[in-house]
């Protein structure tokens, strides 16, 4: 019961946000949302925190953007700021809180910064954009007692996503060779990696990870013996249907490093010279 009553005051605290306007907010970028992010810690670490926190709390000022905003909670789970409803959140314990998809997050983002300065944790919120729960991702860090943190909303990728992206996937892989490409692919920083989509490039003759877009650490190695986690060999089966086709579809389950959560998902792969190039997305 306690669990409910918290995640009903923040479900109003968040509508109370949307009747005050928030609903014309337009949707972030995942490096908007991190240059917000440093330029919250950097005011922070300099101003100290009571000052941070009018800062923050302030919905006017240059620290709530689009369906962007800083929140702040203790060690406790206790908002201190959030410009998407400060009238309604400061003072809220939400250690106990769930997300959509019943991730504990406030006490992840707690545990997270204990481990290490900071992170990034993942869960499924609500979009004070489109006023739907959607993936979103939060950069947390740990300054002084507190932990400061701003998220953005990663949209499902669609089909037609997942396709445009190996279409141009396919491109570099032929303009400069599979090294070349797989370089760019590895690059998480990059243009191939991209909310839940990503490039996965494999040698086909010696079945082994090129490239990793999700996971870079695995280029290198054996991609044929990879099981999905429903037990089928997914890349084996990939390699197979390419023996006999140019490219091909395959659907499996997987992980979503958005939602951190196991998904279905579909992937279009393509043969290019020696390689296999693929990209997938995640069904509904």
């Amino acid at each position: 019961m306690k669990i409910r009553i918290l995640n009903t005051a923040l479900a109003a605290a968040m509508a109370a946000s949307f009747a005050a306007g928030a609903l014309a907010a337009e949707r972030a970028t995942p490096l908007e949302a991190r240059a917000m992010f440093d330029q919250a810690v950097k005011y922070m670490e300099a101003n100290g925190a009571e000052r941070a926190f009018a800062a923050f709390n302030n919905q006017k000022g240059k620290f709530v953007r689009k369906d962007l905003y800083v929140f702040v909670i203790d060690d406790k789970g206790v908002y201190h700021a959030s410009g998407a409803a400060p009238e309604s959140l400061v003072g809220l314990n939400v250690i106990d809180t769930t997300d959509a998809a019943g991730n504990p997050l406030f006490r992840n983002m707690i545990d997270a910064t204990r481990k290490a300065p900071e992170a990034t944790v993942r869960y499924v919120w609500l979009n004070r954009a489109t006023n739907k729960v959607e993936p979103k991702a939060s950069y947390v860090r740990k300054v002084g007692d507190y932990v400061v943190g701003v998220g953005y909303s990663a949209a499902r990728s669609t089909a037609e996503q997942a396709r445009t992206m190996l279409d141009k996937a396919v491109d570099l892989a032929r303009a400069k060779g599979a090294q070349g490409a797989a370089a760019a692919f590895n690059d998480r920083a990059g243009s191939f990696v991209r909310d839940d989509l990503y490039v996965f490039m494999v040698d086909l003759d010696s079945g082994r990870f090129q490239a990793m877009g999700m996971n870079p650490a695995l280029a290198g190695t054996d991609a044929l013996g990879l099981h999905d986690a429903a037990g089928k060999p997914l890349i084996a089966e990939m390699v197979e249907r390419l023996k006999s086709a140019d490219e091909a579809t395959v659907d499996y389950v997987w992980r979503n490093p958005v939602t951190n959560a196991v998904e279905k998902k579909r992937a279009y792969v393509r043969r290019v010279t020696g390689s296999l190039v693929g990209v997938g997305h995640y069904l509904e």
